[in-house]
């Protein structure tokens, strides 16, 4: 593997395609466009035409007339226009709401919003494939039903949603219907003006294009239906005002043309890449496709490793770049709502992982990358404890351990978060040699191998070294994971009890 990471993280942003920067660059310096669209000399009415320009590009790519793309800060701010807008303007018809649970976060926390004033939402849980089937959601719809928001693709397992008979069922019944298309402009044929969808949320830096900039599909005859959510100069049908960013949409424009050139061969060769990566890693064993047996994106796979621990698989693979889950809740140590929502148990959800490929990924990069997770994943099932290897025999021990007992202690068990075991040789009052197999973050592992070494020439009577408030400052491990170590603690006194 090259010095710098295989990038394989396409669904959280895709780096500017040189034509696109390009384009841009021509929009912001005296010798370009970089006049304000909204004023009316030359310099403004030529940054004018080139967003106008670029607004046809945008509604081509998605199947829109340009008069039906607002543009917008990104996804989130068209996904918040969109349900917030909708929800208030027509909460004098009702104030029920139904989505999904497997939402991308800025579809979520809008409705949590609106809960909190006052409307009623249910909440959808998908099936096992990750789809919400159109009989559970006609049988969520009530008469008071005002806003539907199902997205067309997830951000996580590449799932698409059955957006036409949703869709279909929305307009019978007078809903509003939103989806969320950030992950499928670009990636797969779209052409809202002839779906039953009365708003669409897309962004530039999913395809090849600038973060900043997205746009909000309004479908002709749904102005009505939206309340703005900011006050200013009228810009943008006056659902979104403020100074056109000139160099921003024209990028989009740019990377959205390229994108509608590229579709047909792309989306065909980078299934093909996904389905090579996906043979790999089922070779390895206890390995689940998270979506199988629907239709998704080319270029989303997302897998779930058994008896691997997520945090300690991501830190085993740098040299490459992949996500444990969406980029906006990559921070965070919980599993993943949308893995969990399809059934997945804790430990498969916070074992998965989300490959995304794109326009650069080569069959090398997918080789290099499934022989990499190969050989972390292989790694960290043998130093689990549910493993049987070096469990209970001496191999493995230093060269020149020497004759002794073998003591042995364990905390945790399967199914939990922290899984420790040690295997300690002692020789009358004292530990010769230690070991440990651990299901465990990174900072656990760490600090378990660091007792090892500590670990060696002590009696029994001081066989624990210290405290986990003291490991944790020894080995900057974060507060909120203190009570793992408290785990090894509990193995290393099961050891105790067991040396006799």
């Amino acid at each position: 593997m090259s010095s710098a990471p295989i990038y394989l993280d396409y669904a959280a942003t895709t780096p500017v395609d040189p034509q696109v920067a390009q384009a841009m660059a021509e929009c912001l310096t005296a010798a370009g466009d970089f006049g304000n669209p909204s004023s009316v000399h030359a310099y403004g009415r030529a940054a004018a035409e080139r967003i106008a320009r670029a607004r046809g590009q945008v509604a081509a790519l998605v199947g829109a007339r340009p008069a039906d793309v607002v543009f917008t800060s990104g996804a989130t701010e068209s996904n918040n226009l969109a349900i917030l807008g909708a929800a208030r303007a027509n909460a004098d018809r009702g104030r029920h709401l139904v989505t999904s649970r497997t939402e991308h976060k800025s579809v979520l926390d809008p409705f949590r919003r609106l809960e909190k004033e006052g409307f009623e939402v249910t909440w959808l849980t998908p099936g096992p494939e990750g789809r919400i089937e159109p009989r559970a959601f006609a049988a969520a719809l009530r008469a008071d039903t005002v806003l539907a928001a199902l997205m067309y693709a997830n951000n996580e397992t590449g799932v698409l949603g059955d957006v036409p008979a949703i869709g279909a069922l929305c307009r019978e019944r007078g809903v509003a219907f939103h989806t969320d298309c950030a992950q499928a402009a670009g990636k797969i044929p779209l052409a809202l003006g002839e779906l039953p969808v009365d708003f669409a949320a897309f962004t530039a830096h999913k395809l090849y294009g600038p973060k900043g900039i997205g746009a909000l599909y309004v479908r002709d005859g749904a102005r009505g239906l939206l309340q703005a959510l900011s006050y200013g100069g009228g810009q943008e049908r006056s659902l979104r005002p403020g100074t056109l960013p000139t160099h921003q949409i024209v990028g989009f424009g740019a990377a959205c043309a390229l994108a509608a050139r590229e579709l047909p061969g792309e989306g065909p060769r980078i299934r093909a890449l996904r389905e090579r990566l996906w043979q790999a890693l089922e070779a390895l064993g206890d390995t689940y496709l998270n979506g199988a047996g629907t239709e998704r994106l080319p270029g989303i796979l997302n897998v779930s490793f058994a008896g691997v621990h997520g945090e300690s698989l991501i830190g085993a693979l740098p040299g490459l770049a992949v996500s444990s889950g969406s980029a906006c809740n990559s921070q965070s140590a919980e599993p993943s709502y949308v893995l969990r929502a399809l059934g997945r148990s804790t430990q498969l959800a916070q074992s998965s992982l989300r490959f995304s490929l794109g326009r650069c990924t080569t069959a090398s990069e997918v080789d290099a990358a499934a022989a990499a997770v190969s050989v972390a994943v292989q790694r960290l099932r043998a130093l689990s404890p549910g493993s049987p290897s070096a469990r209970g025999h001496r191999n493995g021990w230093a060269a020149g351990a020497g004759p002794g007992t073998l003591v042995a202690g364990e905390a945790g068990g399967q199914g939990e978060e922290t899984w420790v075991r040690f295997e300690l040789l002692v020789s009358g009052d004292t530990v010769k040699e230690a070991r440990f197999q651990a299901f465990a973050c990174p900072h656990t592992m760490e600090v378990a191998a660091w007792l090892c070494g500590a670990l060696r020439g002590r009696s029994r009577r001081a066989l624990v070294p210290g405290t986990p408030d003291a490991w944790a400052k020894e080995h900057a491990v974060p507060a909120e994971k203190l009570g793992r170590l408290l785990r090894l603690e509990d193995a290393l006194s099961a050891c105790l009890a067991h040396w006799t």
